[in-house]
């Protein structure tokens, strides 16, 4: 079967690359695509917005492809899935009544309400006036306050005071984050263990992933200003077992139960953003797509044929699909950005790489996140987080080591990336 992946960034690099193993992809197209992954897919320069939309269903008509693999939440929002649908194509990924779950956090946490889903208690605003006295009623302790719409990660301030708060309110709602920003969530801020918990859907059926966690700040200790991610590992031990049966007691089968009341017809990716609290798990969020870096994290993890899944999601026959099986192992993807990063950063710097050994390539991988050509063929940066080097190994530290090893042998002017992925699991261990 022909597939097309919507995106050109570290997570669709990485779909790619476990799609392009499956004996039953016949062709890998990627819309647009980056220069990594022009080993395993055949790129094609289509926008994944406005107009963009329209010619991917077009091209995925002209071409034949049975099934679409959209990457990033903004084409799902607009709808994407749904035409593809009306062309008798498959998708893995929600129609945009689905994306909402992402693409307004109000209509989230209602949605959770809905289904009697744990998550921090939440008030919402559509005027900053109405905000500020709201926030200057409340305890002078943590809060978070997030922009209702898709921010590209960088909506979310965790605010420590009442004074905090009140800036963050009016950052969100000056205008920068455009319509995103036109109405806020504040919710209470929770203490825990911060964990990612992907799982498969075909609109009746979730099957969860292996547990992740992402390091989402800048700086090593969690220091500094959210980022998109600068890398994760998996699996991770706080997720142990007698919490994963709180977490299929509590959120999973509730979610099931919302699946399948026909409020909208969910395949694809479902993100679970989870805090592991002293009083049980809490849903922070929930994301309509593959996270990025948790991809990175997971493929070389996954030890079935990703196209299988994608494709028994997409035609809502996941109880009939094997299920998913996962190596034994631990991955981890740190991820290498530009100086500046996630605020204003120079692009263009020549990426080189020397060699490694034999068995220092055979596990480890670098998914390209934003990288482009030059002149000449030479590979550059061209973006905020730039690769993401992922690596695999029996036990964690060998992981760490070898991924390690590997972002050692890659250069490029004013390049930042953090020393201390999983630092949170070592100090478990220790």
């Amino acid at each position: 079967m022909n597939v097309l992946i919507v995106g050109g960034g570290g997570r669709e690099h990485a779909l790619a690359w476990k799609l392009s193993q499956s004996r039953k992809v016949t062709a890998l197209y990627a819309a647009p695509g980056n220069p990594g992954m022009e080993d395993v897919a055949c790129r094609v320069p289509l926008q994944t917005s406005g107009e963009g939309i329209d010619k991917i269903v077009e091209f995925a008509v002209k071409e034949s492809v049975g099934l679409v693999v959209v990457g990033p939440e903004g084409p799902l929002a607009l709808g994407l899935a749904d035409r593809l649908a009306g062309r008798g194509i498959l998708c893995f990924g929600p129609g945009a009544k689905g994306a909402r779950l992402e693409s307004s956090k109000i209509y989230a946490k209602e949605f959770m309400d809905r289904h009697h889903i744990p998550t921090p208690a939440w008030r919402s605003f559509s005027a900053l006036d109405e905000a500020k006295r709201c926030l200057s009623d409340l305890p002078d302790a943590p809060v978070v306050v997030k922009a209702d719409g898709l921010a590209q990660g960088k909506g979310v301030i965790v605010a420590k005071n009442r004074a905090e708060a009140l800036s963050a309110a009016e950052k969100i709602m000056d205008g920068r984050f455009g319509e995103a920003g036109r109405k806020i969530l504040v919710e209470e801020c929770l203490v825990g263990e911060e964990i990612s918990l992907l799982s498969f859907a075909d609109g009746k059926t979730l099957i969860p992933m292996l547990p992740v966690q992402d390091h989402k700040q800048i700086g090593e200790g969690d220091t500094g200003p959210n980022t998109g991610g600068m890398g994760t590992y998996a699996p991770v031990s706080a997720f142990s077992a007698e919490t994963a049966r709180t977490v299929e007691e509590t959120i999973l089968r509730p979610l099931r139960t919302a699946l399948r009341s026909g409020e909208f017809d969910y395949r694809g990716c479902l993100y679970i953003g989870l805090m592991l609290t002293s009083e049980g798990p809490r849903v922070i969020e929930f994301n309509v797509r593959f996270g990025d870096p948790e991809t990175q994290a997971l493929m070389p993890l996954l030890d079935s044929d990703l196209f299988e899944i994608m494709h028994a999601c997409a035609a809502g026959r996941l109880e009939e699909a094997r299920p998913p099986e996962w190596r034994d192992e631990s991955a981890v993807c740190v991820v290498m950005a530009s100086q500046g990063y996630p605020g204003e950063y120079s692009v263009g710097r020549v990426i080189t790489e020397r060699p490694v050994a034999e068995e220092l390539a055979r596990d480890s991988w670098v998914f390209h996140a934003g990288t482009s050509r030059d002149a000449r063929g030479g590979l550059t940066t061209a973006g905020g987080r730039v690769l993401g080097v992922t690596a695999r190994g029996k036990t964690l530290e060998t992981a760490l080591k070898r991924v390690y090893a590997r972002v050692d042998s890659i250069d490029f002017r004013e390049k930042t990336y953090r020393r201390d992925i999983a630092y949170r699991e070592l100090t478990r261990r220790s």
